[in-house]
């Protein structure tokens, strides 16, 4: 038995499934506090089997790199309860045969538009999402990267928009991507949802402005050959064109890269991309570049 887990801020995806990515069975509960949210996601398993292999999808900031104190344990997140919770220490606890792999959401879901959606036979992906917060997974020479720590394209600083004196709402840094451009960011600016907002609303240039700088990052850091841009925020007609299209002025003609087209794209695998990598992750040939 094969089982993935999704782990969100705002929801918990459980499913069975195969190592290539099939998605049998599955289940979307809102995520609670880690007892209660564990106790579903091992109850509802229970009732279907034993699994072998479990692949975790989570949110950050997480432990990632195995061997490491603070592996499968979540860091300093804003979430309440959540800090200093051990997802494999959980997971082991209630399962203890079986082989657990554990990654970042984000990192899932660009593995899993690599091998099944938008980006499907190339090994140099970047998934950004966007939506609570801001965040990205690197697919690089077909393998899922992460250093110390792992990606956090959200808190990149980057130029503002001429004219933007908003002040950003993340807890840390303020002005980082995450805090001009993420859901609340949004809300805040505009006194109304991103869904809510028309496609022709100047929220989306700004949106864009910030979407396609922090892109020129990972242009120049790991030279993706595809962006794909997802989360409920990205989900606005034209969005992608728009960032698309932005990213390739500030570029100047610099970067091979744009040369492929399109360049900056939506997911194809939408809301399922998570839960697909998870079940992606318990093949034994994919997983992080780290030992």
């Amino acid at each position: 038995m094969i089982a993935g887990i999704e782990l969100g801020g705002t929801k918990t995806v459980v499913a069975t499934g195969t190592a290539d990515g099939q998605v049998m069975e599955e289940w979307r509960f809102p995520t609670a506090s880690p007892d209660e949210t564990f106790a579903q996601i091992t109850g509802w398993l229970r009732e279907r089997g034993t699994p072998g292999d479990i692949g975790i999808a989570a949110f950050g900031p997480l432990g990632v790199v195995p061997g490491r104190a603070n592996h499968g344990q979540l860091l300093a997140t804003p979430k309440p309860g959540w800090a200093g919770f051990s997802i494999t220490r959980a997971l082991a606890a209630a399962f203890p045969s079986a082989r657990l792999t554990l990654e970042t959401d984000v990192n899932a879901a660009a593995l899993a538009e690599a091998r099944l959606g938008a980006a499907r036979g190339l090994d140099d992906v970047a998934y950004i999402t966007i939506g609570t917060g801001i965040g990205a997974g690197i697919l690089s020479g077909g393998h899922l990267i992460h250093g110390a720590l792992h990606p956090e394209f959200g808190h990149l600083k980057v130029p503002r928009m001429p004219g933007d004196s908003f002040a950003g709402v993340c807890p840390f840094h303020a002005d980082c991507l995450e805090g001009l451009a993420c859901g609340p960011a949004m809300a805040a600016r505009w006194g109304a949802q991103a869904a809510d907002l028309p496609a022709d609303h100047p929220a989306w240039n700004t949106e864009a402005w910030y979407l396609a700088h922090g892109s020129l990052s990972l242009l120049g850091i790991v030279s993706p050959a595809r962006i794909i841009i997802g989360g409920g925020v990205s989900q606005a007609s034209g969005f992608h064109e728009k960032t698309g299209a932005l990213l390739e002025e500030i570029a100047a003609g610099y970067f091979t890269p744009l040369r492929q087209t399109p360049y900056v794209v939506a997911p194809a695998l939408g809301q399922q991309a998570g839960i697909i990598g998870a079940l992606l992750l318990t093949d034994r040939h994919t997983g992080p570049s780290n030992p």
